[in-house]
């Protein structure tokens, strides 16, 4: 058993905890704990795509308590994918929290204790092979979000916390019955034995089973933002500081991957009576959503906003691949999910550049006082942009290109087709519109531009720098995203490592590209 892989855990836990010891006036060393706790969960998800790239699936029993009775922590391709794009944001986002004339993590208590909180609760939720304790790592993350969000103060954030609050208390709340409805019939909550045993339930029990996913269905579409459960992410999103909102583009990153590891795994074709089940809902759903949030893109009266309406519709062409629940979709989504989290990450940064070199019109879409530095910014947005819409040769033309592909076969494929074509369209034009009114249509200065360093563009250059080199090896990273995809629906596998008992019946894989719309297989 490796210790090293509860790491991406203990290492922000520690470094959390060193802080507030350190006390709040000794903000250098918070800051430079901060620092190095994030470069070193980069080296840790560095070694964690290494390790799993062979294909073994690698459990962590806590306590050294054996399956399903204690926690486990599994790491296979998926989890290391993601613990990867999380160590990346987090250290661009801590980098850029920390730089400028007026940093963020000075405006308010606790940033970087806070910061630290989040990041164990992302990637606990990422490792976690038990639903309980994904449970658990959701309500962490959570908590250090709320206060995140509300880091600086100011009406605007307390009002759209207040709402951020109550919707996700409410999904917690569903959250705790879908998991005792399961517990219930199966007896059991590690993923690994669910799969095992939801296929063997009795008729009777089926319509509990149902119900179960059903309602971890919604509670998972709220932290992802899908329709029609996404209202509260704009204004939030939009409030936050740039570093926070930038960090945040991994939450609803958090509510695909649970819908892509709980219904994936355990309410997959080998389900049973809930093979599936999720599948009817989550693709209009999905459409739904990549539509309304370009639709609020276009009518967002800010950049933040802007960028917080194309959160959500990334979040729909990412759905759209992931409710056919095939391996060629699955593959291609995760490719997708890397880059839009790098794409919305990197906008937001520019976005707080933006509102910090404008005075006071900061980034709402009207007529304002000229940017400062605007070619290195205009670039920067430029590249960003571009690369969210899906223009070639940038990493989100080769995710959407991958999603179309895969889809090209399924039933309803000319509607996928038509709407990610459109929202792809549909962002071009907003953007192009707003990079327009905030570079073009500046009044003449009457006052100085607000002082900036050019330190403060290093972070988001580092971001488009991933995004870059995303695209540039494109084909190792989908021969790595398709081997996760495989793996995910290789359950005998996961169980034999989990539980160390090989169950042929588990070890169908998820169909090559056919959707069953929820049939039983």
């Amino acid at each position: 058993m490796s210790h090293w892989i509860a790491a991406p855990i203990l290492i922000p836990a520690l470094a959390g905890a060193a802080m507030l010891l350190a006390g709040e006036r000794r903000l250098g060393l918070q800051r430079a704990l901060g620092i190095a706790s994030c470069a070193a969960l980069v080296l840790s998800a560095a070694i964690a795509v290494d390790s799993s790239a062979s294909g073994v699936v690698q459990p962590y029993f806590v306590g050294d308590w054996p399956a399903p009775f204690g926690i486990v922590l599994v790491l296979d391709r998926l989890a290391a994918l993601m613990l990867a794009v999380a160590a990346v944001i987090a250290l661009a986002a801590l980098a850029a929290a920390v730089a400028g004339e007026r940093p963020w993590d000075a405006r308010g208590r606790f940033f970087h204790p806070l910061f630290q909180l989040q990041l164990v609760g992302l990637n606990g939720a990422f490792l976690t092979g038990d639903l309980f304790n994904l449970f658990v790592f959701f309500e962490v993350l959570l908590i250090a979000s709320y206060c995140l969000l509300l880091h600086g103060q100011g009406e605007a954030r307390l009002r759209a916390g207040l709402h951020y609050v109550v919707v996700n208390l409410a999904a917690s709340a569903l959250f705790l019955v879908g998991v005792a409805l399961l517990y219930s019939v199966t007896g059991t909550l590690n993923l690994a034995d669910l799969a095992l045993r939801v296929p063997r339930v009795s008729p009777a029990d089926a319509p509990l089973v149902r119900v179960a996913a059903l309602l971890l269905l919604v509670v998972f579409a709220v932290k992802a933002a899908a329709f029609p459960l996404y209202l509260w992410l704009p204004r939030a999103y939009a409030t936050a500081a740039a570093p926070v909102a930038a960090l945040f583009a991994l939450m609803t990153k958090v509510g695909v991957y649970a819908i892509v590891r709980v219904h994936g795994v355990v309410f997959g074709p080998d389900a049973g009576e809930a093979a599936l089940v999720a599948a009817p809902w989550l693709a209009p759903a999905a459409l739904a959503t990549a539509l309304l949030g370009v639709v609020g893109a276009l009518a967002a009266p800010s950049l933040g906003r802007m960028t917080a309406y194309l959160t959500v519709a990334s979040v729909g062409t990412l759905l759209i691949a992931v409710s056919a629940f095939s391996t060629a979709t699955l593959g291609a989504a995760l490719y997708y999910l890397l880059h839009s989290s790098l794409a919305i990450a990197t906008l937001f940064l520019v976005t707080g550049e933006i509102a910090a070199r404008r005075g006071a019109v900061g980034d709402r879409l009207e007529q304002g006082a000229p940017v400062g530095r605007p070619v290195a910014l205009g670039v920067l947005f430029l590249l960003s942009a571009a690369a969210l819409v899906g223009l070639p040769p940038l990493s989100g033309f080769v995710g959407k290109v991958m999603i179309l592909r895969s889809t090209g076969t399924l039933p309803g494929a000319a509607l996928m087709w038509s709407v990610i074509l459109v929202v792809g369209l549909l962002s071009l034009i907003g953007l192009m519109r707003a990079g327009s009114i905030v570079f073009w249509k500046a009044t003449p200065a009457t006052q100085a531009a607000p002082p900036h360093r050019r330190l403060t563009l290093v972070p988001p250059l580092a971001l488009v720098a991933c995004g870059a080199a995303l695209a540039m090896f494109a084909a190792p990273v989908q021969r790595y995203t398709d081997a996760a995809a495989r793996q995910l629906g290789d359950r005998g596998q996961y169980a034999k490592a989990i539980l160390g008992e090989p169950k042929a019946a588990t070890t169908r894989p998820f169909p090559a590209g056919v959707r069953t719309n929820g049939a039983r297989p």
